[in-house]
């Protein structure tokens, strides 16, 4: 078996009273995509939130490339080469494409910016994701689509050399061409070798690309498992249920802390 690039064992996590993760394992794979699903409230938000370094865990391991790490905040996580792109996109509307996937991370030339280079890697990175449906970097994002939108934000998301990327509903409020674009970027970011992570409602997006599914329901992972190895009603049998024939769950989570 490959090695994970990214992996939590034994995560759990509360907010006061509530445990909204318990005992989470989770696994990242080189050149796959894996999709994280579940329904509202089962701890999709809570685990990325994790693995971003936002939210601190109670206990359990953090694992990249391998090592056991500590991570801290965001920017450790940024360091590793775990990039997340949000449903929101973070992206602002009066800036250009150049702009926006440099926010905060400028290349300088003196004291002033190196826009040339800037501009060259922005055009560099697009390509290498065989991006066509933009006509040029110095578009302004406020004149993009909701697929263009995505696609930038995703090309911003690996502009940095990253490793994994976690893409939160990012065919969310799409139509079907744009979905269809968003969809052959995910497959083609595993492709290059990352490890991507779709985080998604869309049981047709998650069968279409993801290589693994892992299954949340109340808080404990219910299957992990090859895409091919489940079908659609198997999923929604998971995520509504936490278990299907004899995949998922064994006990009853609302009755295994009484």
């Amino acid at each position: 078996m490959v090695q994970p690039l990214l992996e939590l064992r034994g995560v759990n996590k509360s907010f006061g009273v509530v445990h909204v993760l318990h005992d989470v394992d989770f696994a990242v794979y080189p050149g796959q995509v894996t999709a994280l699903v579940g329904d509202n409230g089962a701890g999709k938000s809570t685990l990325v939130k994790i693995i971003a370094g936002i939210y601190g865990r109670d206990s359990g391991d953090y694992f990249f490339d391998g090592n056991k790490v500590e991570v801290h905040g965001p920017r450790d996580v940024a360091g590793l080469g775990v990039e997340v792109v949000y449903q929101d996109l973070a992206l602002c509307d009066n800036l250009d494409i150049v702009q926006n996937m440099f926010l905060g991370r400028e290349e300088k030339k003196g004291v002033g910016l190196d826009e040339i280079t800037m501009e060259s890697r922005a055009r560099e990175t697009l390509a290498s994701l065989s991006v066509r449906t933009v006509k040029s970097v110095r578009q302004s994002v406020a004149s993009l689509s909701g697929g263009q939108r995505q696609t930038v934000a995703i090309a911003k998301a690996v502009l940095w050399n990253s490793k994994v990327v976690l893409l939160d509903e990012p065919t969310a409020a799409l139509g079907v061409a744009q979905t269809r674009q968003v969809l052959d970027l995910v497959r083609r970011l595993a492709d290059r070798g990352l490890g991507v992570v779709l985080i998604s409602h869309n049981m047709g997006d998650v069968l279409e690309v993801a290589d693994r599914i892992t299954a949340l329901y109340l808080g404990r992972v219910a299957a992990d498992v090859s895409a091919k190895d489940v079908t659609h009603s198997q999923i929604v049998e998971l995520i509504t249920a936490g278990r299907s024939g004899d995949l998922g769950i064994a006990e009853n989570p609302l009755t295994a802390d009484v």
